[in-house]
């Protein structure tokens, strides 16, 4: 699970990590109330769970409310990697400096964490060590230890030969530390972090994931995901014992198993088609289960058709069959459906579904082939 900036920071704000004043806005008129209290000038940034916002348009320095209402507008109306825009960041501005890069990550090779550390901030990380990885220092922490002190400022020094200086990195990447753990996060960055004109360090951008298994530690963190609608979507196939992640595509993907939802999803883009998701109904075949899926998959607008996909080991076809016309004949569904059935008692359930309107596939390559056309054509049934 990831979250958006002005989530990251408020919890960078709470373990004593300095950031600039700002507040979230879900519209233009918000954005101007906000930057009325805050003072111009601004900055009015997008949020989206993306890298690129800059390139893209998403932050804009607006020095009065006209360029605020212009920026504001615009960037709300964007698609950033293919996510609209649903919330601004209204902050301060801030004259900088200079810009570097702290980040933690969870190495499961050496079972360890990472501080990963660079003068050169400001950029995508994988950039500097492509071009310049001589400007990437990486520090490897002991879990069982944690963070010492002198580890802390030994990245310190590397940024600031002033001791003062030095030493607030030092406690900056101690309270990194300190999320990263009592949080349960696999990534947590700090890019850019600043030192302004006036002499100030500010975490200035801030990205935080979180092992999704040990969400249920951390409410607070769960509570995050509640404000986004697609997440919200996600949280909801969770309690329903569903496997889901939403994509950009076009074509609703509903499987039993992890590995088989993988290959559906290449075989998709094999043929030319884009997945709209990932999701894993297991080896249920109960009605209500596959009914939840539906609504799910079909949530998405974008979606143009569906291609359900069960190998029946344990999990009898004829069950399955049954459980997808059960569903299927208590929902209102206007794209079309593609299934391919294999394993036990597939011949029975092919049976099962050439009474209905459902479009059966005797394999796996011809039920993606046959549900990206349909995916094209804009048929409905």
């Amino acid at each position: 699970m990831n979250i958006y900036e002005f989530q990251a920071k408020s919890i960078f704000s709470s373990f004593n990590i300095p950031v600039l004043s700002g507040e979230v806005a879900g519209n233009t008129e918000q954005a101007l109330k906000i930057a009325e209290r805050l003072g111009y000038p601004v900055v009015v940034k997008a949020q989206v769970h993306a890298g690129g916002r800059g390139k893209a348009g998403g932050v804009k320095l607006a020095r009065g409310s006209d360029e605020l209402e212009r920026y504001a507008e615009d960037i709300l109306k964007l698609k950033i990697k293919g996510l609209s825009v649903n919330y601004l960041l209204i902050e301060q501005a801030a004259e900088i400096d200079r810009e570097f890069y702290l980040g933690i990550v969870l190495d499961r090779n050496s079972r360890k964490a990472v501080i990963i550390a660079s003068r050169e901030g400001g950029v995508e990380i994988e950039e500097v060590a492509k071009n310049i990885p001589h400007l990437i220092y990486k520090q490897y922490i002991d879990m069982e230890y944690g963070l010492l002190d002198f580890q802390a400022q030994l990245i310190g020094f590397e940024f600031f030969a002033e001791k003062e200086k030095a030493l607030l990195v030092a406690r900056i990447l101690k309270s990194m530390y300190s999320i990263f753990v009592k949080k349960d996060a696999t990534l947590l960055e700090i890019n850019p972090l600043v030192i302004t004109r006036d002499g100030r360090i500010i975490a200035l951008d801030g990205k935080i994931n979180f092992d999704d298994n040990s969400i249920y530690r951390n409410p607070d963190i769960e509570e995050f995901s509640l404000i986004d609608k697609k997440e919200d979507v996600e949280r909801s196939a969770k309690e329903h014992g569903l496997s889901f992640i939403p994509l950009e595509g076009n074509i609703g993907c509903m499987v039993n198993g992890a590995g088989l939802a993988m290959a559906t999803m290449d075989i998709i883009k094999k043929y030319g088609g884009e997945p709209a998701n990932f999701l894993d109904i297991g080896g249920s075949s109960n009605p209500q289960k596959v009914i939840k899926a539906f609504e799910i998959i079909l949530s998405d607008s974008n979606v143009k058709a569906i291609f359900i996909n069960i190998f029946g080991g344990i999990t009898r076809c004829d069950d399955v069959a049954n459980g997808i016309i059960s569903a299927y004949n208590q929902m209102s569904i206007k794209v079309p459906i593609v299934v391919r059935l294999t394993g036990t008692n597939a011949e029975l359930a092919k049976k099962i579904l050439s009474d209905s309107p459902l479009i059966s596939a005797s394999c796996m390559s011809e039920g993606a082939r046959k549900a990206v056309e349909l995916s094209r054509k804009g048929v409905s049934l």
